[in-house]
């Protein structure tokens, strides 16, 4: 997708503060954190919400459920804990319309989050 902000990143037209590659998936640093780690998992295939996950797509969201472990792990906080995040369209929260799994951690998370 032309237009899009993480296309643009997966294709190294935009800069961005990168942790983690393959094939399939990117993981970079949030430029606006939440939390003092704050990680973006993103497929390299576009895919605008989580309504437009096929059943072809199981093994993708399930990498990046691994790949987020893999991270809080690198990262140590897996022992503490950590929170994962899907958003989906406006009312969910999703600001970038490429799906996108936030890891976020290294604090306390309150719920709800605010």
């Amino acid at each position: 997708m032309d237009d899009c902000l993480f296309c643009k990143i997966v294709n190294k037209e935009l800069p961005s503060n990168i942790i983690f590659e393959n094939d399939r998936l990117m993981a970079f640093k949030d430029i606006d954190p939440q939390a003092p780690i704050h990680f973006l998992i993103i497929p390299k295939m576009h895919i605008s919400t989580l309504n437009d996950l096929e059943s072809g797509h199981q093994e993708l969201i399930g990498e990046m459920f691994l790949t987020a472990k893999q991270l809080a792990k690198e990262y140590k906080i897996a022992k503490a804990g950590y929170r994962t995040v899907f958003n989906c369209n406006q009312e969910g929260g999703q600001a970038v319309y490429h799906i996108h799994l936030h890891l976020l951690g290294g604090r306390q998370m309150c719920w709800p989050p605010g």
